[in-house]
């Protein structure tokens, strides 16, 4: 019977083979890559707001403890998006005349809130509590970064699944005593990981990572 394929045809079907494993693995490489990116998850990047409010201004500069503007964060599931009569308990004399603050006294006078991009969005499959993080030790910049050093607010974790478990997994790495967990710049004394494992505990902390804990 006559050879119906080329011998060159078995070297080509490999060739192919390979080619497509390595297509589909580059492909996935790319996909991964990319749903990690700043693209998608817009870490590190500013988020555009009707008022270029800077929390390198007000935290780091001024001084203003995170809880005068987020009044809800310790009891509330929420931390709260301050109402523009916190704004103007200063602005009313400070900077009044500013162009660049005049929606927040157009807000103040006809009693309708700003509209504010909110930066740290969870999906609504999330579930997440900020009163329960803050009374286990969690401190702002754990989640929020450095605040006081950003003149326009950006995301500084991914907010990624696998960054939540990650510290499901090790909170010992990540717990701070609670009387410092609004301090941008605080830093233990001596080893993290061994505080870290007083602190738990201490607040009763436990590693946490069914799929009901934020899945709900």
């Amino acid at each position: 019977m006559p050879q119906i394929f080329h011998p060159s045809t078995n070297t080509l079907a490999r060739v192919s083979l390979f080619g497509a494993v390595f297509l589909v693995g580059g492909a996935l490489w790319v996909l991964v890559t990319l749903q990690r990116s700043s693209f998608v998850t817009r870490r590190g990047v500013p988020t555009t707001q009707p008022v270029p409010f800077s929390h390198q201004h007000h935290v780091g500069g001024v001084g203003l403890d995170c809880r005068y503007c987020h009044t809800s964060v310790e009891t509330s599931s929420f931390a709260g998006i301050p109402p523009t009569q916190i704004c103007m308990n200063c602005h009313s004399r400070l900077w009044n005349d500013s162009p660049t603050l005049a929606p927040v006294r157009d807000s103040y006078r006809s009693g309708v809130s700003l509209q504010w991009n909110r930066v740290h969005n969870l999906a609504d499959f999330v579930y997440f509590d900020h009163s329960v993080h803050m009374a286990k030790g969690v401190a702002c910049v754990t989640c929020h970064g450095r605040v006081d050093h950003m003149p326009l607010m950006w995301k500084s974790a991914s907010l990624q699944m696998e960054w939540c478990l990650e510290c499901h997994r090790h909170p010992e790495s990540y717990l701070t005593p609670r009387e410092a967990i609004f301090t941008m710049d605080y830093e233990p004394q001596g080893d993290r990981v061994a505080l870290g494992r007083e602190l738990m505990k201490q607040y009763d902390v436990h590693t946490r990572t069914d799929c009901s804990t934020c899945h709900r």
